[in-house]
């Protein structure tokens, strides 16, 4: 069967995350500049090769004090880490819609293996003749697993920071 090259909509793309501040709330950050592509055999997703990079230097959180922090070297050091990464490594038919993509995550000069749970929201022909494809892509990691190990305590003895992020992703290609 032939391969198939997928190439990412950024239009129709976030890259979000999520991060307990204090332990009461939580704080929604994303990536403005990524990319992603993805390799199938026909249009199956079944046996996807998917790729993935975000610049640090993107990331926002709609705080410029919080940013500038997050992009020093208390977290992702953005100036000699620029780029986040993900490799898939296998991927895992849960059921028709829904699947677990293992790849290899590198945050810093760390990597990982982790898993993330994807749901398949379909294949479509648009109106300009594009075969898009849909997901929603979720999973957690402990930041301090990749080196982005800042955290302070409030005078009352509570932790700033929680050390898992949750990230939740929506991804549309557009078929090549």
């Amino acid at each position: 069967m032939a391969v198939t090259k997928w190439v990412l909509d950024p239009a129709h793309t976030e890259i979000t995350f999520k991060i307990r501040h204090l332990m009461i709330a939580n704080v929604t950050g994303s990536f403005k500049k990524f990319n992603s592509e993805a390799e199938t055999n026909g249009d199956d997703f079944g046996s996807a090769k998917v790729t993935f990079t975000a610049e640090t230097a993107s990331v926002t959180t709609n705080n410029e004090q919080r940013d500038t922090h997050l992009k020093s070297d208390d977290f992702f050091n953005a100036e000699k880490y620029p780029e986040i990464k993900f490799e898939s490594t296998g991927l895992k038919k849960k059921n028709d819609d829904e699947y677990e993509l293992e790849g290899k995550l590198t945050i810093r000069d760390v990597t990982k293996a982790i898993k993330l749970n994807v749901e398949a929201g379909g294949v479509v022909v648009d109106g300009y003749g594009q075969t898009k494809a849909g997901f929603s892509v979720a999973g957690k990691i402990n930041r301090k697993d990749f080196g982005l190990n800042w955290n302070a305590v409030t005078e009352a003895g509570g932790i700033v920071v929680s050390d898992e992020v949750r990230m939740i992703i929506e991804v549309q290609y557009i078929k090549q």
